[in-house]
């Protein structure tokens, strides 16, 4: 589903951009959540306000900000690639907080799947294809801060309320990204319902899914099972976007999926 959105959201990057289309995505995300939920912010005080509001901050700025890095790296190179290098950034976190040896196991299943899907068949030559890995590497920094994060968002407070907040946070934030591009979205109604449907599929149903997870499993086990993102993404970038895959791509889904596995046999 995730992906399904991103591969809408790549076919509006010729209209606005690919920073206009991230803000627009948690964007709405957010104003949809906020109206739902109406988060009830103290405001006795500023230390209050402010004890209350940091880490929901911190946990919307580190999505969002995953969000734009990786949506301009989307723009530069294959989606299946792009998720692939990006779930860098979980395995390591699946490394640092993992005990298990299935865990260990399945990080190196991951890491191998990760290999084969993205670094066979990218010319780091290319400046696009260069800048779109180091941005994609990038974008998966901010998703394992996003991981660490999310799990003391759904331990210590509520879950959506917090998500409503972070959205909203970033959204402020990436202002900007919006300022010049995305007129030309609001200005159409079907590219304006396309940008819904990005932020319904991509932003608020994921994110609602991914932070009710995060208060039964750990960050190493979670990390582990996002290891299907890659595989996900390079189907669906092969049927919508028609982005064949290479033989070291089927070969990594292989290895991905033993990593699933793995890490679903050992999540609780």
């Amino acid at each position: 589903m995730q992906y399904v959105g991103a591969s809408i959201a790549v076919q509006l990057f010729a209209v606005a951009g690919a920073g206009a289309v991230a803000w627009g995505r948690f964007s709405i995300a957010g104003i949809i959540l906020i109206a739902w939920r109406r988060p009830a912010i103290p405001l006795s005080g500023a230390h209050a306000t402010l004890k209350f509001l940091i880490t929901p901050v911190l946990f919307g700025l580190a999505l969002t900000t995953m969000n734009v890095v990786f949506y301009y790296a989307i723009s530069f190179i294959h989606l299946g690639t792009a998720v692939a290098l990006e779930f860098l950034g979980p395995v390591i976190l699946a490394a640092l907080t993992g005990k298990r040896w299935q865990e260990r196991i399945g990080i190196v299943f991951a890491l191998i799947g990760v290999f084969l899907i993205s670094w066979i068949g990218i010319d780091l030559t290319n400046r696009q294809q260069l800048l779109g890995f180091v941005l994609a590497l990038a974008a998966g920094i901010f998703w394992a801060l996003y991981i660490w994060l999310g799990r003391k968002v759904s331990t210590q407070a509520n879950g959506p309320d917090s998500l409503a907040i972070g959205f909203c946070a970033g959204a402020i934030a990436y202002l900007p990204l919006a300022v010049s591009g995305f007129g030309p979205i609001l200005a159409s109604w079907r590219l304006f319902a396309l940008m819904v449907a990005v932020a319904l599929l991509s932003s608020l149903a994921p994110f609602l899914l991914d932070i009710t997870i995060f208060k039964h499993l750990r960050p190493s086990a979670y990390s582990l099972i996002s290891s299907l993102f890659p595989a996900t993404s390079l189907v669906v970038g092969l049927v919508l976007l028609h982005q064949t895959p290479s033989l070291g791509g089927l070969l990594g889904l292989a290895c991905v999926s033993i990593a699933v596995a793995l890490a679903a046999e050992h999540s609780s």
